[in-house]
């Protein structure tokens, strides 16, 4: 009985406190000319340990509550030198949310990093402290791993990520006197830097509060009443324009587009004609590059 009583506790302890993140790591290294390919492998284990090993909160998550994430690492052979343990790689993020009430997933981040210089080598100690700067590589996983769940929190209470955004802000900071790409407010438009500065910027609030009308009040109620939803969801897109036009084309107002494109697109197809030609207007007003994708709204 004893026995039974201590198996129970430790299922119950691991299914309440595990980790907040299912993350994969991919290290795509095809252009990379070296014998010893193992290393590779090893960074893709050590990467995604550090990811979903870490408590990165204080909260309780189940072990199907944890969110669904993919870094994909592709090591440019014209920054990396394999001897000497030193690579420059470009970053691709996505993360995703369960919508309520369907098998779905949608993607709340879809983000490519093209500035990541990094040095490792077998068996390379990964040490990380929000505090202060340890080395480029837990940096840039630990900013990822806190803007993913941010960005997961807004959509499910009304700017529920902030605590999550000041952390990867102060994880910006403490890289500002490191001398690597990404971090810095000039060396690009659509960096770390500039998605920090927009998480937590006023102008991108009203972005911020779509996010939860979008996902609570619009994808998460569209399997029971899909026309309330799209009301709310067209609503958020309102909202979503009014950031875009304090600051035009910003990196954050951008990211969810690239996100959301697809699934918009599906979402007024079948609305009635009047907001068809709203959802196409503002969609097609903060993104002219998908005008496309957005044209499939009214085929």
């Amino acid at each position: 009985m004893i026995r039974i009583l201590t198996l129970l506790f430790v299922f119950f302890s691991f299914s309440v406190v595990a980790q907040e993140l299912n993350c994969r790591v991919v290290v795509n290294a095809d252009q990379i000319q070296t014998t010893e390919r193992t290393i590779f492998t090893e960074m893709e284990t050590a990467f995604t340990q550090f990811m979903n090993q870490r408590t990165w909160t204080e909260d309780e998550y189940g072990v199907d509550e944890r969110i669904n994430c993919n870094i994909i690492i592709t090591l440019d052979p014209n920054e990396s030198i394999p001897q000497s343990g030193n690579w420059g790689a470009s970053v691709q993020i996505l993360s995703s949310r369960p919508v309520y009430n369907s098998g779905y997933e949608t993607i709340l981040l879809n983000f490519a990093d093209r500035d990541w210089n990094f040095e490792y080598q077998a068996s390379y100690p990964l040490q990380f402290n929000e505090n202060s700067f340890t080395n480029n590589i837990t940096s840039l996983l630990a900013y990822y791993a806190y803007v993913i769940i941010g960005l997961d929190y807004d959509s499910f209470e009304e700017l529920g990520g902030t605590r999550q955004f000041q952390v990867s802000s102060q994880i910006v900071s403490n890289a500002q006197n490191e001398n690597y790409k990404g971090w810095s407010q000039f060396n690009s438009i659509r960096n770390r830097y500039w998605l920090s500065e927009n998480l937590l910027g006023s102008n991108f609030e009203p972005l911020r509060k779509a996010l939860y009308q979008y996902h609570i009040k619009g994808l998460d109620i569209f399997q029971e009443d899909p026309e309330t939803a799209r009301v709310n969801i067209l609503e958020a897109l309102k909202a979503v324009r009014v950031a875009n036009k304090s600051r035009p084309r910003s990196i954050f107002t951008m990211s969810f587009i690239d996100a959301k494109a697809d699934e918009l697109t599906q979402i007024f197809k079948e609305g009635t004609p009047a907001q068809k030609r709203e959802a196409f207007e503002i969609l097609s007003e903060i993104d002219p590059s998908k005008m496309e994708t957005f044209n499939r709204i009214n085929d």
